[in-house]
């Protein structure tokens, strides 16, 4: 059926051809959603709130801007909205038992920090941008980058990602948050500065390609290390300046003689795991899961990579509840 025509039904009520309307937009508006609020569950609440308020308001749309422009328009202003909500997830105490971590390097922010699975990406990755886009579409989903993106002040968040993350107009962009195309170009100046004081050292640490050789090499060896609890050769393995984060807990480690200790600390425990493969966030990822006497292995966490040439330069640990969302088990036989 024409785009008109679904148009023409949905405003009369017709909630078949509205879905259809805005059924190609929903895997991009979800990871724009992601973008803003850093937590995949957070960005389907989101979502949904976009696609109520959308059908609510769709006998109002006087297509001035296209229906992705306008949909756009109305989940960043959801975003906002949430992120200034007090409701956000809080901080958890360190709660493994028979390991005593070392002092982290500092607390954290960004507690409310989740992955988001490379299927979910599969429709977006590839998509088009705006031609004012700065970003390619793999960093801009990184967990480094939304990490960065969440402690920018919530319009400047916005305004970055609409500008360079998706390319749209100042203009566009101005009209999306009811502002000007000077307060728009003023804010992304300002935010594009912040960006750069936090990762300043993005641009020297290029990953190899997804799937690449250069990449199965390092993420086999990774495992290697951390099944066999080798600790000697997972330091091998990581940059001099590696950073580990486990959000919800906000113990942050930088550094690779202190991420040393603290991979010491699981290690030393006793504890072993076996690893499941899995992809984060266009980054390798792993279930990890507690061996046990009974020869069951239980998930306790997600790890997720960030490799820099053939090292490791970043690891984030994630709780085992975002397992379902990878399709991994909770549990599985001991290898």
């Amino acid at each position: 059926m024409a785009t008109g025509d679904l148009m023409s039904k949905a405003r009369a009520g017709d909630g078949d051809a509205f879905r259809a309307l805005v059924q190609p937009y929903h895997a991009e508006l979800q990871v724009h959603c992601y973008r803003m609020l850093g937590s995949l569950q957070d960005a389907e609440d989101a979502l949904q709130d976009t696609l109520l308020a959308a059908w609510q308001g769709i006998v109002g749309f006087e297509r001035r801007a296209s229906m992705r422009t306008w949909l756009y328009r109305i989940a960043t202003n959801r975003c906002l909205n949430a992120r200034r909500s007090a409701s956000r997830r809080q901080a958890k105490e360190w709660n493994v038992p028979d390991v005593e971590p070392p002092e982290p390097t500092r607390l954290g922010e960004v507690v409310w920090l989740q992955p988001y699975p490379d299927t979910l990406l599969r429709a977006v990755i590839d998509a088009p941008l705006g031609p004012e886009a700065r970003y390619e579409q793999a960093e801009s989903i990184s967990l480094a980058f939304v990490t960065a993106l969440q402690v920018l002040p919530p319009r400047q968040l916005a305004v970055l990602v609409l500008r360079d993350v998706l390319g749209f107009h100042a203009r566009e962009v101005a009209d999306m948050l009811d502002s000007t195309v000077d307060s728009v170009n003023s804010a992304l100046k300002r935010a594009r500065a912040a960006l750069q004081r936090r990762r300043p050292q993005a641009a020297h640490h290029q990953p190899p390609a997804p799937g690449s050789a250069s990449e199965d090499a390092v993420v086999a060896r990774f495992v290697r290390a951390w099944e066999c609890a080798d600790l000697d050769a997972l330091v091998d393995l990581l940059t001099d300046d590696v950073f580990f984060s486990m959000p919800p807990v906000p113990f942050e480690y930088e550094g690779k003689d202190l991420v040393a200790r603290f991979c010491a600390s699981v290690f030393w425990s006793g504890r072993r795991f076996d690893l499941v493969p899995t992809r984060a966030n266009g980054q390798p990822a792993f279930g990890a899961y507690l061996r046990a006497s009974n020869g069951i292995s239980h998930g306790t966490g997600l790890y997720v990579l960030t490799l820099a040439d053939h090292r490791i330069s970043a690891m984030t640990r994630f709780e085992n509840s975002v397992l379902p969302w990878f399709g991994l088990p909770r549990s599985l036989s001991s290898r």
